[in-house]
């Protein structure tokens, strides 16, 4: 299931980032030969006017087609990609980035309009607050349970009628544990679509400053769903996208730093199959959580696009600078080679980056 999510995820993002390319392109006079639903082979295809939209057998994104894009098609005139102003150049290249902007700003506003889980106070809660588990200690009594799971009920063992079902908080969790201990206790939870118990025994020594005091080894937090109106949830959408941006470019450009120091943790670094197991686990928190985290993925795309590499939109946007700044056009020959390394990197960036994935899955 986390395989199909994930390529449904990278199957939207892509598309959504190619149509920028398509209808800026189509917008500026540009002719558009093809626009394909993933990659080939091609399995079929529609005409219409000028542009065959073709369905291919990989569904993993798509592409678009423009005439002269890359030298290889001089006819009609000026209406190929190399024959329009190096503005409409430029836009052509950058409205895939804008869209994946647009598109994580529209992913952010929609979890705001449908309701954001948000940690509150004790003295703050209402009554339809859930009792979350934030996280657990590792190899601690409650290390089985899974963060983000609902609690509903803490009973004892030995008194059946002792269970508390109602005003939980992390207050009277920890308090049924220290009453209850070293009696085993049972908790009660729910987790995505599936309700659990866990037979939890407390021990001594989790906790730091009270040695002697009995604990489970779990964090806690009152969670209410904070709902907004459609202006505040654009505005909120906004401000997420504006710092998800900054801090992806902030930790992105830290990376490469570290990497020229010899410094940089790839661990950190997820890959295909890495994802795929991030994308399970945001499905796992719900309708929301998928929908932040695709929002997150596709700010990371217009970020990585925008980079200055060959084969990016970004490298093309700096050959696109170069012959503003010379006034000659590069040759397509020499455009064409030095794109082609670079999607080579690329290829082999991602090759390690999946073998890191594989070495941290063993």
């Amino acid at each position: 299931m986390s395989v199909l999510l994930f390529l449904a995820v990278l199957f939207v993002l892509i598309l959504v980032h190619e149509w920028g390319h398509f209808i800026v392109a189509k917008k500026t006079g540009m002719r558009v030969d093809e626009f394909g639903i993933g990659f080939p082979p091609k399995l079929f295809g529609i005409q219409r006017g000028e542009t065959e939209y073709t369905f291919n057998a990989l569904p993993i994104g798509g592409f678009v087609k423009i005439a002269g894009e890359n030298g290889s098609d001089e006819s009609d005139g000026d209406r190929v990609f190399g024959a329009k102003p190096k503005w409409a150049q430029a836009l052509v290249l950058i409205a895939g980035v804008v869209m994946n902007v647009l598109f994580a700003w529209l992913l952010f506003s929609i979890t705001f309009m449908v309701g954001v889980p948000t940690a509150v106070e004790e003295s703050a809660a209402g009554p339809d607050a859930d009792l979350m588990i934030a996280g657990t200690l590792p190899d601690s009594p409650a290390a089985a349970i899974p963060a983000g799971a609902v609690i509903t009920g803490i009973g004892n063992t030995l008194a059946e009628g002792d269970a508390v079902t109602t005003n939980l908080t992390p207050s009277t969790f920890a308090e049924f544990v220290s009453v209850t201990a070293p009696a085993d206790v049972v908790v009660s939870y729910e987790f995505g679509d599936t309700t659990s118990e866990a037979l939890i025994t407390p021990v001594q020594g989790l906790i730091a400053d009270d040695a002697e005091r009995y604990a489970v080894g779990v964090s806690l937090a009152l969670i209410e769903i904070d709902q907004q109106s459609f202006g505040a949830a654009l505005i909120s959408g906004a401000k997420a996208t504006w710092n998800g941006l900054q801090a992806i470019t902030v930790g992105l450009f830290t990376l490469i730093a570290q990497s020229f120091s010899g410094t940089a943790d790839f661990t950190q670094v997820a890959g295909p199959i890495g994802i795929v197991g991030m994308v399970g686990d945001a499905a796992a928190f719900g309708f929301t959580a998928l929908l932040t985290f695709t929002a997150i993925i596709s700010l990371n795309l217009a970020v990585i696009n925008l980079l200055p590499f060959p084969a990016l939109d970004g490298g093309r946007l700096v050959f696109v600078a170069i012959e503003v700044v010379t006034g000659k056009d590069i040759p397509h020959e020499w455009a064409g080679r030095i794109n082609l390394v670079g999607f080579a990197l690329l290829i082999l960036l991602m090759v390690l980056v999946t073998y890191n994935d594989i070495i941290n899955l063993l």
